[in-house]
């Protein structure tokens, strides 16, 4: 076989690199009529990215260079073409001034059934200090959009994204498996209704690293269906903290298992790491849970387990809960709690918590020793444990 000479070499090489870049597809926004003035409706210019993106057989970057863009209620849909689909922003998402225009659909910005979807960078503004006010007022107003949602979908990342004043929550995966957040922001009014952080359903393999959440609900929520969980790294304050549930709305459900919480701190929180379920009949669980290496500052409840969750002591179902909540390992968590009792497991008379471990516990209140409550709870500690165990 002849061999080519060294001179060809370099100019193989040369048309090798062009052809892959030619092979990745480069959308920006502004070419499909995106304005960056914020005032001018960019959903269709959007949509049409999308399309094209969608459609390509080749990787495809969507770009949304600096300045702010306004966006209706948008739905990116698979399945699509090519499993590599990234949007690079650089400037700012908003929604309209009136909220009622987001607030009655479920999503603000929403993607079904795709494979392969990253987001770098870019903030996302839903404007929801508006519906907040009305819903505070006691008007009839809008339940309000989730402002970024994955459902039905794989293989996702988002990375150093910000979120600002969400109606809603702030970002949902549902239904979706292999999904990677680092470098998150999440940033509303501590008194901000129903405004979580990121909450995650009904998944799997789902990581959340390095991310910082400020809201007025829980920073990271954890419901039904959700398994093999991995959250590291995580501040939160002001907000209601990580939370397991609430399980057990439903009869049957399913259950929650295998979640790492490792490093995270805890600043002023409403609580710190919970469980908590309706009380009332369910075929729920949650099992095989770690919380681990944890600092609470001023936390008012930094461990809890409730199975008699009832917000506001209205509607309570007044029963006893179903959910069976098993190996639950509390593992160097320290600080300070804002009331008396730092622990607290009100667990059901009908299914006891059972294989709660603690593990170099350290929490006090106001320079003092702490209490702990138990109810229908069983587990062991290992090391210092302070308050001293009801197990």
């Amino acid at each position: 076989m002849a061999t080519l000479p060294p001179l060809f070499l370099p100019l193989i090489l040369f048309l090798s690199f062009n052809s892959s870049l030619a092979a990745l597809l480069n959308l920006n926004v502004l070419s499909f009529g995106a304005k960056p003035d914020g005032t001018t409706d960019s959903t269709n210019a959007f949509l049409s990215a999308w399309t094209r993106a969608c459609a390509s057989t080749n990787p495809a970057t969507i770009y949304v260079p600096k300045g702010r863009f306004l966006l209706r209620s948008v739905n990116f849909p698979g399945k699509c073409n090519n499993n590599a689909i990234s949007f690079r922003i650089d400037g700012t998402l908003v929604a309209p001034v009136d909220y009622r225009i987001i607030g009655k659909a479920d999503n603000w910005i929403s993607f079904q059934y795709v494979d392969g979807v990253s987001i770098y960078g870019g903030k996302l503004d839903a404007k929801g200090t508006g519906l907040w006010a009305c819903k505070n007022s006691g008007r009839a107003c809008p339940s309000g959009a989730t402002t970024l949602s994955f459902s039905n979908s794989k293989n996702v990342v988002v990375d150093r994204l910000t979120s600002l004043n969400s109606q809603m929550f702030h970002i949902v995966i549902n239904g979706c498996h292999n999904v990677k957040m680092q470098g998150v922001t999440v940033i509303a009014s501590g008194n901000s209704p129903n405004t979580d952080g990121i909450h995650v359903q009904l998944s799997s393999g789902v990581t959340i690293l390095n991310s910082n959440i400020q809201t007025g609900d829980d920073c990271i929520s954890i419901g039904p269906g959700a398994t093999n969980l991995w959250i590291e790294k995580i501040t939160c304050g002001p907000g209601h903290g990580i939370s397991i549930g609430s399980l057990g709305k439903d009869q049957n459900e399913a259950g929650v298992q295998n979640v790492t919480v490792k490093t995270a701190k805890f600043m002023g929180t409403q609580n710190g790491v919970r469980i908590k379920s309706w009380a009332r009949p369910s075929s729920g669980f949650a099992r095989n849970i770690v919380f681990q290496h944890i600092v609470m500052k001023n936390v008012e409840n930094p461990i809890v387990i409730d199975q008699n969750y009832c917000p506001g002591n209205k509607n309570c179902p007044d029963q006893v809960s179903g959910v069976k909540v098993s190996n639950v390992r509390y593992q160097d968590i320290h600080g300070t709690s804002a009331t008396q009792v730092a622990v607290k497991f009100d667990c059901s008379a009908k299914h006891p918590c059972s294989g709660i471990r603690l593990e170099e516990v350290k929490l006090t209140y106001k320079n003092e020793v702490a209490e702990a409550s138990c109810k229908h709870a069983a587990g062991t500690i290992s090391g210092v444990v302070q308050p001293t165990s009801c197990l």
